[in-house]
Order: structure tokens, then C-alpha cells, then sequence
């Protein structure tokens, strides 16, 4: 049996053994048993770059790392997802730039840890005072000025108008929502009003929104593009409140505590829907973004785009209450792996071969650095990001960046490197796990490695000194 190095080890197996479970979940959503993944190796050196891809960017909200069948969920059928993990590569060590929403998807949109900027400070943005600052370079501004065609579709949550919006931040094109959450079908949000807009303008669409986002983005890739496109699709499934397809009764209930909320506790309250969903409903919620996934990428092969498009599917942190996440510790909102680990596939065809897992850990902002550099879009030198690019290792085989991963949140902190993890929980205690073994975070090593996790507690604090401080008030 040919050896294999600790962290492929590691992946396999403190990563949840999930190859082999993902074979066999492919198995049962398939009729026929389909190869097993193979360890991701780039395609050969001499393999033709062709001309830039279009780039499709997908989200889930408060997706799970194992809420997929490929990642090993036992009652949840991805049939779609599964397929698009088999067409390229699924990842076993992706992590969220932060562990709540608005964090990472400044961290994905900047590149930049959330805490370069005010608006990353919060977690989340929950007033119209907190945005992301338009004159910040993004993703969107730095491609559009390479060339690129430009658009957001769904939850945008990195600010309301008039200050904020994605079309004040290099999107072409806007169809949405500002906030972090809304009730599904009459699109009341977080604010207590009326959150579904194309562009600046309000638009009145009442049927449930996962169908209404899916309806647009379907449009923008069947579209006769004549340029490379980069499309950030931001669904809003699985995020609570819990509401399926056929629940707009449920959802009319919810609307109308909304609307007779007397204050911003109130309507919180009510689209935290405490007090409904299930396992069941939450599994409804995940096939039902498998679905809507599914028909985008049935009008990606439609338009003839699929074969030099880049496919990016993550979520924006780990998942929360009905989520899978074994055998994951912590979920949504802490920095232990279940809150910040989340599915990760990618799929290029003209590049990349398909059937392949990775093991390497890399988080939001090195996707952010990847797709500038295969979009052949620089960085602005007066925000240098804090993402690496991928690019080498996924297109050239070269070897994987060899870097700490940082996190900081009010309550937590953590890094990782290599196998190893410094965390500090709310109590302020210090905790050292090696991953490898120990992906559930169960066995602290702090105790046995006091040197190793002064040296790991010191890095962190290095690269917190370069961030902003949390506002007192």
C-alpha cells in the first residue's frame, strides 16, 4: 500500500472519512456506481491556457460542511451538487473568512481579512450605518477593469442605501437583497421592510425567492455575453426562517409579526423563527438549493459556456441548529471548525480534471486572489490582500501555499497551521488541537505542547495588531 503523508491522513479521515461516504452517496443518488475520487493532481504542465474564463461564484447561507450526500450527510439527497463535485474538485479543508455572514463576504468580495475595514467590524452588519466603503477595491471593480462583465444576484449583506450597494462596488448589475435575512415569500427583511431590488429600484416579486434568484441567474448565463462574465450568485437557502417551497402560509405568519413588530427586537425575533422548522424542513431547504444550482448550471451547458467557465460552490460559514456538520464541533457564530470548516468544490473544465479531492486548508480571500489572477485582474497595491492565490497549485501543480489561516471574532480567536490549531473560546481560555487526528477539536494538546502554542498564540496576535480595533460602543 503506497504511503500517505499525515495531512492527506488527516483529510480522510479527521476530515470526516467522507471519500468513502461520498462514493457511496454518489452511488445511491446515481443508478450506477460512479470511480472514487482520486488525490487532485493539476493537469500536466504543457495543458493550453486557452483565454479567460468566465467566473460563477455560488453561495449558500449557513450551509453546513457536511449538509452535502458528497460530504457525507446520510438524509440529504444533493444530486446536483454531487455531480458538479464529481466534474471537478471537492475540498475537505475550506473554511469561511469568517463565522457569520457579513464577515466572510467581505473577505471574499476584498480578499482582506473583515477586520481592514469598518464595515468587517461587524458581525453582522445590522443597520444602515455599516457598509462596505465604495471606494474599497473588490473582486467586481478590479475584474471590471480587466475586462470583465460584472453582476450579483441575491444577498448582498455588506450594506443598505443610499450608501451601500454592490453597483457602488464594481457590479454592473444588482438583483437582490441588502440585508442578512428575509422572510421567503413576502421579502420583508431584517429591517422590517421590503428588501428585493434590481438595482437601487425596488422590485415586487412575491413567489418564494430561492425560485425568483434562480429564474435570474438562469437569464444572465443564457445571455449572448461578448465578454468574460463574473457572476456572484448569493443564495439566501438554508438560512433560517425555515421555509420551503410549499410553506407560504408559514411564511405569511412570519411576515405578519413582521409587519407588526413595534421595534427591531421584534421583527429579529420573528425571522429567527425560534420557534418552527425541523430536520426535515432544513433537508427540504438544502435539496431545494441543490435544485435551483442545477438549473443554473443546465443553462450554463445550454449556452454552450460551461466548458470555459469557473465554477466556485462554498457556503459563507458553518451551519446552524438542523444543519449536518459531524463530526464537526461548534457551528455558526464561533470559530471551533463547525462554524468556519464549510463544502468547497470547484470546476473548470478546460483546465481542471474532475473526480479529484483536495485536502489543502485555504479560506474566502484565497478564492478572492485565484479568480483575479486567472481573470487576469492585479490587486491594487494600496489594499494588499491577505488571500494567496491558488491558481499555481489548481493550473500548474505547483506546491500548495504554505501559510497560517487567521480568524477573529469578538468572542474567539483561532489559526491554523498545518495540522495544528490555536482557538481561544468565549471564556478566554486557550485550547492547541492537531487536526489530523482530532478534526471534532475534543483533545486539547495545549497542555502537552505549552511552547507550541505560545508560538501559534503569538502569531495570531502579530497579524491582530495589523487590524482595526472593535469599537467599544
Amino acid at each position: 500500500m503506497p504511503e500517505i503523508s499525515r495531512r492527506t491522513f488527516g483529510g480522510l479521515v479527521g476530515g470526516g472519512a467522507v471519500t468513502a461516504v461520498a462514493t457511496t452517496a454518489a452511488t445511491a443518488t446515481d443508478a450506477a456506481a460512479v470511480p472514487a475520487e482520486q488525490p487532485f493532481r493539476a493537469r500536466p504542465s504543457g495543458a493550453a491556457a486557452g483565454r479567460r474564463p468566465n467566473l460563477l461564484v455560488i453561495l449558500g447561507d449557513d450551509l453546513g460542511w457536511a449538509d452535502l450526500s458528497s460530504y457525507g450527510a446520510p438524509h440529504i439527497r444533493t444530486p446536483h451538487l454531487d455531480r458538479l463535485a464529481r466534474q471537478g474538485v471537492r475540498f475537505t479543508d475550506a473554511y469561511s473568512g469568517s463565522a457569520t455572514c457579513s464577515p466572510t463576504r467581505f473577505s471574499l468580495y476584498t480578499g482582506r481579512y473583515p477586520g481592514r475595514t469598518p464595515g468587517g467590524l461587524a458581525e453582522p452588519i445590522a443597520n444602515k450605518a455599516q457598509g462596505l466603503d465604495p471606494n474599497h477595491p473588490t473582486l467586481a471593480s478590479l475584474l471590471k477593469k480587466a475586462g470583465y462583465s460584472t453582476a450579483l444576484i441575491g444577498k448582498w449583506h455588506c450594506g443598505w442605501l443610499p450608501d451601500h450597494s454592490p453597483t457602488k462596488s464594481g457590479w454592473d448589475e444588482f438583483f437582490g437583497n441588502f440585508g442578512g435575512v428575509l422572510e421567503y415569500f413576502s421579502k420583508l427583511g431584517q429591517l422590517g421592510d421590503y428588501d428585493l431590488y434590481e438595482g437601487d429600484a425596488q422590485y415586487k416579486d412575491l413567489r418564494y425567492y430561492t425560485e425568483v434568484l434562480t429564474e435570474r441567474a438562469v437569464e444572465y448565463v443564457g445571455r449572448d455575453h461578448g465578454k468574460p462574465w463574473l457572476l456572484n450568485l448569493n443564495f439566501t437557502t438554508p438560512h433560517w426562517p425555515w421555509l420551503a417551497e410549499d410553506d407560504a402560509e408559514t411564511g405569511a405568519e412570519i411576515a405578519a409579526k413582521i409587519r407588526a413588530a413595534k421595534n427591531q427586537g421584534e421583527v429579529s425575533r420573528a425571522l429567527n423563527h425560534f420557534d418552527g422548522g425541523s430536520v426535515e424542513k432544513y433537508t427540504q431547504m438544502v435539496e431545494s438549493l441543490d435544485a435551483a444550482v442545477g438549473e443554473v448550471l443546465t443553462a450554463l451547458r445550454r449556452s454552450g459556456q460551461e466548458e470555459n467557465t469557473l465554477v466556485l460552490f462554498a457556503s459563507d460559514n458553518g451551519g446552524e441548529r438542523y444543519s449536518y456538520n459531524w463530526p464537526l464541533s461548534g457551528e455558526k457564530f464561533v470559530l471551533l471548525e463547525g462554524g468556519i470548516r464549510v463544502p468547497a468544490i470547484v470546476r473548470w473544465p478546460a483546465r481542471i480534471d474532475g473526480r479529484q479531492v483536495s485536502h489543502e486548508p485555504h479560506f474566502s480571500p484565497d478564492w478572492t486572489a485565484t479568480l483575479l489572477e486567472v481573470g487576469g485582474a492585479r490587486p491594487d497595491p494600496a489594499y494588499p490582500l491577505d488571500g494567496t492565490s491558488l491558481a499555481g497549485y489548481l493550473l500548474k501543480g505547483e506546491e500548495p501555499p504554505q501559510r497560517d489561516l487567521f480568524w477573529r471574532v469578538r468572542a474567539n480567536r483561532a489559526l491554523r497551521r498545518g495540522d495544528w490549531k490555536y482557538y481561544r473560546d468565549e471564556t478566554g481560555q486557550d485550547h492547541l488541537y492537531n487536526l489530523a487526528a482530532d478534526s471534532r477539536e475534543q483533545a486539547d494538546l495545549a497542555p502537552d505542547r505549552p511552547e507550541l502554542l505560545a508560538e501559534l498564540k503569538a502569531a495570531w496576535e502579530r497579524t491582530a495588531a495589523t487590524l482595526l480595533p472593535y469599537p467599544t460602543a
